[in-house]
């Protein structure tokens, strides 16, 4: 279960700095890694948005 942690956490990171970038500098690199609206692109953003929502979950769990 540690490493699925791990897991999400990277891809959460990765997804807050790609939206940080988005921010500042107007550069979206999903996009420009697997071009724009691709299905690898898609499946990037559900498995970082579902990573945010798994590690939401174990947080108020701990709690």
């Amino acid at each position: 279960m540690a490493i699925l942690k791990h897991l999400a956490t990277l891809l959460a990171i990765i997804g807050a700095l790609n939206w940080g970038l988005i921010g500042l500098f107007d550069t979206n690199v999903v996009s420009a890694i697997f071009g724009s609206g691709s299905t690898t692109g898609q499946v990037i953003y559900v498995l970082v948005g579902l990573s945010g929502l798994w590690l939401l979950i174990d947080w108020f769990r701990k709690k």
